[in-house]
């Protein structure tokens, strides 16, 4: 099996291959994948990191030929908290199965020690954690743009920390980053506005949002809504919209173009652009969530993994002049 990533967090040819591969397929944007903002934040040992100077050196690179090929290049940046230290996802259970401390695992932080599904029991963060993971968010965002992205994204969803501190479900704390709405939004929105602060304001920053958590108790979207507009006050660019993953048992509707209207109201109640990502597989229907839904983008996923050119595809028949011209003969 090839290496996906070295264990320094430092991406390899494997990387280049892969996103290059969907610049040249006509993605307007490429968004690297999830990416830690220090070693304690990753979900598994094989995460790509942007925490020190190795790692922006050759995310340069990476940066460089993604731009090279036609496409801005992004990063997402993130910290699994309690989603941490488990196996890479295409072994065993996968997220699902823990790595033990004597195993290279680590403990993982969080909101509350209340664990996902069956991982390692998370610490509770303490307020002087929180204040040294709002300045590593930071930092890294001035990683990135030293290593030459065009775009970042907080990731703020799909369960993992800053989401965990959003959700009373994984939420217990009784101190200013618990309780209420507004406390719990206080992370991450700190996060967001360092952040913005040290990456140039020239260049767009995104948040992934989550809509709701669709269970019992918790993130509804009437907080999904106050939430987005805490975000337009920090000066946040795009909304990347989805829903779910926070519990093991609590998964989305298996539902064509879930989150397109979420992502409506969103952009609708805020006033920031707004892009829905999840269960946009087919071209015809990207093609028809562009044209008729009042959205800014489409954030594409999983199609991406099975067909680096997916964005292409959505031109049908007027697609050639979009092509490499070194492809017109297969054409």
């Amino acid at each position: 099996m090839p290496v996906f990533c070295r264990p320094d967090g430092v991406p390899t040819s494997w990387h280049t291959v892969y996103y290059v591969s969907r610049a040249i397929g006509g993605s307007g944007t490429v968004i690297v994948e999830s990416t830690a903002i220090g070693p304690r934040h990753r979900t598994t040992a094989n995460d790509l990191g942007l925490w020190n100077g190795q790692q922006v050196q050759a995310r340069s690179r990476l940066a460089a030929d993604i731009r090279g090929a036609g496409a801005v290049a992004a990063v997402q940046l993130q910290s699994a908290g309690r989603k941490s230290s488990h196996k890479v996802p295409w072994l065993g259970e996968g997220q699902n199965s823990p790595v033990a401390l004597d195993e290279g695992g680590w403990i993982p932080m969080a909101p509350s020690p209340k664990p996902f599904g069956n991982l390692t029991v998370p610490a509770e963060m303490t307020v002087g954690e929180i204040d040294e993971f709002v300045d590593d968010f930071a930092h890294a965002a001035s990683n990135a743009h030293e290593a030459g992205y065009d775009v970042v994204e907080i990731h703020a969803a799909h369960g993992y920390l800053l989401h965990q501190f959003l959700s009373p479900l994984s939420n217990h704390r009784l101190d200013d980053y618990g309780g209420s709405l507004e406390n719990r939004m206080r992370l991450p929105l700190r996060v967001s506005q360092a952040v913005r602060d040290n990456f140039p304001q020239h260049k767009p920053v995104f948040v992934r949002i989550t809509a709701t958590d669709w269970i019992d108790g918790g993130i509804t979207l009437d907080e999904a809504r106050d939430f987005a507009r805490g975000l337009a006050g920090t000066g946040i660019d795009l909304l990347d919209v989805t829903s779910g993953a926070l519990a093991a048992d609590a998964q989305p509707p298996k539902r064509q173009a879930l989150n397109v209207e979420f992502a409506q109201t969103l952009r609708a109640e805020s006033g920031i652009p707004a892009a829905p990502v999840g269960q946009l597989s087919d071209p015809e229907l990207v093609g028809t969530v562009l044209e008729r839904s009042n959205v800014d983008a489409v954030i594409v996923g999983r199609a991406l993994l099975r067909d680096p050119y997916f964005a292409l595809r959505l031109l049908g028949d007027h697609s050639k002049a979009y092509w490499p011209r070194q492809y017109h003969r297969a054409l």
